[in-house]
């Protein structure tokens, strides 16, 4: 039985809209996705999504009443204590928009607000690969590579709202590194996102190198991580070579994470895992991921902090920001 108060979640996102509906202990009871429709506005979208977690609550055969409060996750850039959006690259035409005050009037209801990737880290943390970890770092691969940090059971949300930008350390400092979509060099996002495997993938065939990626691509099929990590899987020696590299890659990032705040573990989420722990070939991702780390880190540290890939997928951003909603209305609560 579903254990009292329960807690809404929102993931938005720049295509897609999660809802979920949890319980107090985590448990999901009811989700629903709808798109953003970035162009009709955020007042539009902030609208729409009000009327759709209200119906998320009955369908679940919840009231209102059983949701103390929602709690908000988005892209940046943004001021969390201010609740404002404040000029999101991947929701043009949304700058500086009051989105956590709008949603609360539209839902009736308090709204804590909390960035995209820290929600899914904290939704690692409460329910997923991070349940056992007090200490943890997420790092979530796919277009662009994001993440969140935990200290002590608490988000890293810096003091500009801007805590826990993984992506965005520093991996090469040469003057020619690789340039960020962030407008800056040598980030690992420019060297393990999914954009990155595609532009290095795209160099190696500018090459010449050779490689059953041209006969996929020659046949129609779109460059992309999945389309590497299939021909990897299926023994390309150029697709596994982009595969190992971005292990390496992301392995030097996470070094220097480790270094500063000595978490109990690191997981890996996001779409780009390479099959995860299901495949062959993510395993193997995973094994170079962490012998680049053996290879780097303090040795302590190599032994214990434990790598893994994340358990929750789709759900981590919405279950994480119910589970900050919680936190903060429990700390409220006891007050």
């Amino acid at each position: 039985m579903a254990e009292r108060p329960l807690y809404l979640g929102v993931d938005l996102g720049g295509t897609n809209v999660k809802l979920g509906l949890v319980d107090d202990q985590g448990n999901p009871l009811a989700s629903a996705s709808m798109p953003t429709d970035v162009p009709l506005g955020a007042e539009d979208a902030t609208r729409r999504i009000g009327e759709r977690a209200r119906a998320l609550v009955a369908e679940a055969g919840a009231a209102l009443d059983d949701v103390p409060c929602i709690g908000l996750a988005t892209p940046g850039t943004m001021d969390v204590p201010a609740g404002m959006l404040l000029e999101p690259h991947n929701l043009p035409g949304w700058s500086h928009f009051p989105i956590r005050d709008r949603l609360s009037h539209y839902c009736g209801k308090p709204v804590v607000y909390v960035n995209d990737a820290n929600a899914a880290a904290y939704g690692e943390f409460w329910k997923g690969s991070g349940a056992e970890l007090s200490s943890m770092i997420l790092l979530t691969l796919g277009t662009g590579v994001g993440g969140g940090i935990l200290v002590d059971h608490h988000l890293i949300d810096g003091a500009h709202s801007h805590g826990g930008e993984v992506g965005h350390i520093i991996i090469d400092s040469r003057d020619d590194s690789r340039l960020c979509p962030c407008g800056q060099r040598g980030h690992l996002e420019a060297y393990a996102s999914g954009t990155a495997v595609i532009r290095r993938t795209e160099e190696a065939l500018e090459s010449g190198a050779k490689t059953s990626l041209s006969d996929r691509m020659e046949q129609g099929a779109e460059l992309s991580p999945l389309l590497v990590a299939e021909e990897a899987q299926a023994g390309d020696a150029l697709s596994l070579k982009i595969v190992e590299n971005t292990a390496r890659y992301l392995g030097i990032g996470l070094v220097t994470l480790i270094h500063t705040i000595d978490p109990d573990g690191v997981v890996l989420g996001g779409a780009m895992d390479f099959g995860g722990h299901d495949s062959p070939l993510g395993r193997q991702f995973l094994d170079r991921v962490r012998d680049e780390v053996k290879q780097r880190a303090f040795p302590v540290l190599a032994e214990k902090v434990s790598i893994d890939f994340a358990l929750l997928g789709g759900a981590a951003g919405y279950i994480g920001a119910a589970g900050v909603a919680r936190r903060q209305y429990s700390a409220r609560a006891s007050q």
